[in-house]
């Protein structure tokens, strides 16, 4: 009778197989890339909208007209602001041309609703309960990732 050395082949080839079946099966279920992809957006497009915000009072501020409700950016962007404060307003000709957005008020990826409090939120997954909410009054950004 022979003395077995190792494994078959064969026998290396069905436990290779066998846990790349358990491996395809389990590794969705612990891993979300997608939600937190999604998450690292929202909290990357909020980051620009306080920057840009920052970027107009600051300019504002230089300027030092108490009453105007436009400021000049360095590009030539024409941004409408609350008088007084130098807060963009909600609407697409203030926080809008702040980010920059172009022509179409949009920012890639992303939808936009400039009524009331302006609303940002992927186009892929988002919702109330994730997005960004921008107030022209106060210049306050929101994030909100509950369900991404």
């Amino acid at each position: 009778m022979r003395k077995q050395q190792g494994f078959t082949l064969i026998e290396l080839i069905v436990v290779i197989v066998i846990l790349g079946i358990l491996a395809a099966t389990a590794l969705p279920r612990f891993i979300n890339v997608q939600t937190d992809a999604r998450i690292a957006s929202v909290n990357g497009v909020a980051g620009a909208l306080r920057s840009a915000v920052s970027l107009v009072e600051a300019k504002y501020m230089i300027v030092g007209s108490s009453t105007a409700t436009t400021v000049t950016m360095m590009d030539g962007t024409l941004v409408t602001v609350t008088a007084g404060s130098g807060v963009p307003v909600a609407t697409a000709a203030g926080i809008g041309n702040a980010m920059q957005t172009g022509s179409s008020g949009l920012i890639d990826g992303y939808t936009v609703n400039y009524s009331g409090t302006a609303t940002f939120w992927p186009n892929n997954g988002g919702s109330a309960t994730c997005g960004i909410s921008y107030n022209g009054t106060t210049g306050v950004v929101t994030v909100s990732v509950g369900t991404c």
